[in-house]
């Protein structure tokens, strides 16, 4: 049986005027949510289902939902493709579920949504009947899918960060950041830039920022929630960014950068280090890259070792409304099973079965997945709150102001944790 496609979801997207803020402020009037395990209704419903995900990845989707369709003639999935751009996919499926459709059924959210979408009730908790198992999955990516302690969606694939080296410059892996720093007299001998990565004023700007961080022991929410940004540890990782900048350890193009400057960057041999995500390596060393054949990567560095790299991915989540959850959870785990989360690797699809990346036929064919595992094993997913939009651009507009425009990191960390404060009252 062959895969049923609908090419776009059938919502128009000009209808709503809600789109920047649809998903902090919907469940009630302060935008808070409601922190109550939701009912699920009927859990064992079963039949026809539909699979919301973003255009651009559903290539890899495809094979699965065929093969399950194959194996469940009475339980078909449908696929239904979502505009491409993140925005439009969130406003897409806020639009649906807070009419309170079901017009989807299983949902393929960025792993930043999950906590929003969880807060405002939309998603079915996957606990008693529609339990699942997670213990053979990397934590990271479990911890990104869970809100208030409780699971809302089930991991699909994941993201890590990787720091790039081109070894005919700087032949050792730094173990540290002031190693990585200090190797960068090898890159100015060269005439090329040292380290590149992504500090335009977007949403990659947050991804890096978070990431120094963390990586020197601090976080912009702990456990609790409670606003630690302006914590000691927090301030000290945005310090070693900022005077990163400033020394020249960065780059200067940084600050113009997204992941696409910085792949281009690297493969025509203008830094000597870039951090990006996975799919840069096919790039490095491709036939049009000047640095194939002089390509290493390895998890990013730190202050004290290994950094943190912060998580990217897709969590699978069921719409509360679905009448077929059953379906929609057996679907979801049929995604991560041996086979599919394989294919996922093969695809450069990072899988979040952890025992794929020991494969060693897999290995040998993308060498980068050991170091991979590690910064998976090591990462942080961006704070999980249902204000994270707001969260995002507080840290944005105060970390470009500290690279560019001059201001303190005392002073941009006090004004990160006051705007967080205001979004979430």
């Amino acid at each position: 049986m062959k895969l049923s496609l609908i090419r776009k979801a059938g919502i128009t997207l000009a209808t709503t005027a809600l789109a920047g803020a649809a998903l902090v402020a919907c469940a009630d009037d302060s935008g808070n949510g409601d922190t109550a395990t939701p009912d699920a209704g009927n859990t064992s419903g079963r039949g026809p289902i539909t699979f919301a995900m973003g255009a651009n990845d559903t290539d890899k989707l495809i094979p699965i939902i065929e093969a399950w369709n194959e194996e469940h003639p009475d339980e078909e999935v449908t696929l239904r493709e979502l505009p491409g751009e993140a925005d439009a996919q969130r406003e897409t499926l806020v639009q649906s579920l807070q009419a309170g459709n079901s017009d989807f059924d299983v949902m393929a959210l960025d792993v930043i949504w999950t906590a929003d979408f969880a807060a405002n009730q939309y998603l079915a908790p996957l606990e008693g009947d529609l339990e699942v198992d997670t213990s053979g999955l990397l934590d990271a990516t479990v911890e990104s899918a869970t809100y208030n302690d409780t699971l809302y969606a089930l991991p699909q694939n994941t993201n890590g960060q990787l720091l790039f080296r081109n070894t005919e410059i700087i032949p050792e892996e730094p173990e540290n950041w002031a190693a990585l720093a200090e190797s960068c007299t090898s890159a100015e001998e060269t005439g090329v830039d040292c380290l590149t990565l992504q500090l335009s004023q977007y949403e990659g700007l947050t991804v890096n920022t978070v990431g120094f961080m963390e990586g020197w022991g601090g976080s912009v929410l702990d456990d609790d929630g409670n606003i630690t940004v302006d914590s000691e540890e927090a301030r000290a990782g945005l310090q070693a960014m900022v005077d990163g900048y400033e020394d020249g350890t960065i780059s200067q193009d940084s600050t113009a950068a997204t992941e696409e400057e910085t792949n281009l960057a690297f493969t025509e041999g203008r830094t000597a280090y870039a951090i990006n995500w996975p799919y840069m390596y096919s790039n490095a060393e491709g036939e049009a890259s000047q640095v194939a054949g002089n390509v290493e990567v390895s998890p990013l560095v730190g202050e004290d070792g290994v950094g943190v790299s912060t998580l990217g991915g897709y969590n699978n989540g069921i719409n509360i409304n679905s009448e077929n959850k059953a379906t929609a959870r057996d679907f979801m785990e049929f995604i991560i099973n041996e086979e599919n989360q394989m294919s996922f690797a093969e695809a450069s699809f990072p899988p979040v079965l952890a025992s794929i990346y020991d494969d060693e036929q897999l290995v040998e064919q993308f060498p980068y997945l050991p170091a991979l595992k590690t910064s998976l094993e090591n990462a942080a997913p961006r704070p999980v709150s249902p204000f994270y939009p707001e969260i995002s651009k507080a840290i944005q507009d105060n970390a470009y102001a500290a690279l560019t425009a001059g201001k303190s990191v005392d002073d941009a960390t006090t004004d990160m944790k006051a705007a967080i404060e205001n979004a979430s009252q």
